[in-house]
């Protein structure tokens, strides 16, 4: 039988510095908030990037919020009604939420995988990507070399609706979170950009990981809007 679990993730826009350091402070708060929420399996606070996410340095204003429940039912408690989440609405400018169903997860995160499911995916609907990496402190300097030229390679890759890079450590601890607007596309610049072709070859032949995750996840709703946009309003994935 299917999971009932599923996947959330949230993003906000905080502006303004007394609004960035109360979001920076929720980054280390959040683990003890998030503990005993009814229905919650695995969560993680995010930092990102600058730029487009994928610069070594941090972007103070944005933060995501991953969280793994055991019911649809549970998420949009937690979304609705929950201080923590009201409150990290309440300091944002702006906020995106696109619910999720695991088609495949391979790998660990904090040495388990939290995501179930396992969805046949058409190459024709919206795709959701996740990535997430320890990398090894021996192996820093040649992983970053590389992730400028990989973020540039995406940016405005064909099918890619958005894409971000975030962490639970700065430089070790660093995943990428995107939206495609169908597999194939998704699949297109997996395996044939040149850039990420290379990476995932160094990876490989390097050893560059003390832990890896990587996961795709079929959208089939969402709530909020980024940059103006409900990236996937009127999606009807419901599998």
């Amino acid at each position: 039988m299917p999971t009932s679990q599923i996947v959330t993730m949230s993003f906000f826009q905080f502006k303004g510095p007394q609004s960035k350091w109360w979001a920076f402070q929720q980054m280390g708060l959040s683990p003890n908030l998030l503990q005993s929420v009814k229905g919650l399996s695995f969560s993680k606070m995010l930092g990102s990037g600058g730029g487009n996410g994928f610069q070594v340095w941090p972007n103070l204003g944005v933060y995501g919020l991953l969280g793994v429940w055991e019911t649809e039912a549970a998420a949009r408690a937690f979304i609705e009604s929950h201080a923590f989440f009201l409150a990290l609405e309440a300091h944002s400018k702006e906020q995106w939420t696109v619910f999720l169903r695991t088609a495949t997860a391979h790998g660990t995160w904090d040495g388990a995988n939290p995501f179930e499911g396992s969805l046949i995916m058409s190459d024709d609907v919206p795709v959701c990507v996740l990535t997430r990496a320890t990398i090894k402190m021996s192996k820093l300097a040649q992983f970053w070399r590389f992730v400028p030229q990989v973020s540039r390679s995406v940016e405005h890759q064909k099918g890619r609706l958005f894409s971000i890079g975030v962490g639970e450590l700065p430089l070790v601890q660093q995943a990428t979170f995107s939206l495609w607007t169908n597999a194939q596309q998704m699949k297109a610049y997996a395996y044939e950009s040149k850039y990420h072709k290379e990476v995932i070859k160094r990876t490989r032949a390097l050893g560059w990981y003390k832990e890896e995750l990587f996961a795709r996840f079929i959208p089939f709703d969402s709530i909020g809007r980024w940059k103006g946009q409900n990236l996937l309003e009127g999606i009807n994935n419901r599998q």
